[in-house]
C-alpha cells in the first residue's frame, strides 16, 4: 500500500525542517511504502527554498508550488490531484498535529473505514478566540449535516484514494469533507489524536474565518439535502413568501372593498408585492450560482489553483508518466 501525506502550508519556515525529519521517522518503520506531499501556498518566507532543498535529497518528497496564495482548501484539493496513495493522510506544517498518530489512522483504514478523522481530545489551544469557535462549530456542523464528529477542524485525517477522488473542494469546504463523502455511502470513523502547542510562527486562522465557514455549510447542507430535489427548498420558501405577501395583498382588498380604505397611499401594497416576486429571487438565484459553478469547474475540469511548478523526481520510463500528465497546471 502507497501511502500519500499532503501537507498545506503557509510562511513555516522554522517548522518545516521538524516535521519533516519527525515524519520521515514515523513514516520509515511502516510496512507500506509512502510520499510526502508539500503545498506551498504561495509562501512569502523562505519555505519554497527549504522544500526544495527537502525534495532534492528525498525523492520520496513531492513539492507543489502556487503562484500565489489560494487558501487551504485550494491546497488541500492539489494535493488530491497530485498523491498516488492508495490511502491520503492529511496534516498541518505547523507541529501542532503529531506524526505518531498516522500508524493509528491507517489501522482504522485497514479495519474498514473510508474516512478517519483525527479528534484533538486535549487541544492546545487558547479557549476564548479558537477552541470555543471550534466547539459552536462542531456543533452546528454536526446538526446540520447529521454526521456527528466532535472535531471537523482536524487537518489530520486519512482517506482511501477512490473516496476522495470523488469530492470536489470549493471555498472553505476541505473541514466538510467527511459531510460532504457521506454522501457517498462511506464507513468513518473518529480517533481521538495528540495535539501539541505550535512552536513557531502564529496561526493563519482567526474570527473573521467564521462567517465564511457558515455560508460554506449552508452550501454543505444544500448539495446534501436538496441538490437533486432543488424544489423541495425552492417551493418552500416560495409558498412561505409568497404566502405572507398574499394574505397582505388580501386583507388590503377587503379594506378597500368594505371599509373604503384607500391603496394609493398604502406602502403595504408594494411590501407585498416585492415578498411575491423579489424575496424568493434573490435566494434562489444565489443557491443556484453555487451549482452553476461546479458545472463551470467539473465540466471542463477546471481546477481551483494553479501551480507555478511541481518537484518531483521523474518515474522510470514506463512507471506512471502519464500521472504527471494528466493533473492540472
Amino acid at each position: 500500500m502507497l501511502v500519500s501525506v499532503v501537507i498545506p502550508l503557509l510562511n513555516e519556515e522554522e517548522n518545516i525542517g521538524f516535521l519533516y525529519e519527525e515524519l520521515k521517522g514515523v513514516l520509515t518503520t511502516l510496512e507500506d511504502d509512502h510520499e510526502i506531499i508539500f503545498i506551498d501556498d504561495g509562501s512569502k518566507d523562505s519555505s519554497l527554498s527549504i522544500l526544495q532543498g527537502l525534495q532534492t535529497a528525498d525523492d520520496k518528497v513531492v513539492v507543489v508550488s502556487f503562484r500565489r496564495n489560494f487558501g487551504q482548501t485550494a491546497a488541500m484539493a492539489a494535493g488530491f490531484d497530485y498523491a498516488r496513495g492508495d490511502v491520503i493522510i492529511t496534516m498541518d506544517a505547523d507541529l501542532q498535529n503529531d506524526p505518531h498518530d498516522i500508524p493509528l489512522l491507517l489501522d482504522q483504514i485497514r479495519a474498514g473505514n473510508d474516512v478517519v478523522t483525527g479528534w484533538r481530545f486535549n487541544r492546545k489551544d487558547t479557549f476564548i478566540n479558537r477552541r470555543l469557535p471550534s466547539i459552536i462549530a462542531n456543533k452546528l456542523i454536526s446538526f446540520t449535516t447529521g454526521v456527528n464528529l466532535h472535531d471537523y477542524g482536524c487537518t489530520l485525517k486519512a482517506f482511501r484514494h477512490d473516496v476522495i477522488k470523488n469530492v470536489k473542494l470549493y471555498g472553505e469546504m476541505h473541514r466538510f469533507i467527511p459531510a460532504i463523502a457521506s454522501g457517498m455511502g462511506i464507513d468513518f470513523t473518529e480517533v481521538k489524536v495528540n495535539h501539541r502547542p505550535r512552536r513557531f510562527g502564529s496561526s493563519k486562522y482567526g474570527i473573521s474565518r467564521t462567517i465564511r465557514v457558515i455560508l460554506d455549510l449552508l452550501t454543505v447542507k444544500f448539495l446534501l439535502s436538496y441538490s437533486t430535489r432543488p424544489i423541495q427548498v425552492f417551493g418552500l420558501m416560495g409558498v412561505a413568501t409568497g404566502g405572507i405577501g398574499f394574505l397582505l395583498a388580501l386583507i388590503m382588498t377587503v379594506q378597500r372593498q368594505f371599509f373604503g380604505v384607500p391603496l394609493a397611499d398604502r406602502p403595504l401594497l408594494f411590501l407585498a408585492i416585492v415578498l411575491i416576486f423579489i424575496g424568493f429571487q434573490f435566494v434562489s438565484l444565489g443557491l443556484i450560482a453555487e451549482l452553476q459553478a461546479r458545472t463551470y469547474h467539473e465540466s471542463q475540469s477546471k481546477a481551483v489553483y494553479y501551480v507555478r511548478s511541481v518537484y518531483r523526481k521523474e518515474p522510470a520510463r514506463g512507471q506512471d508518466s502519464a500521472q504527471e500528465n494528466d493533473a492540472p497546471q
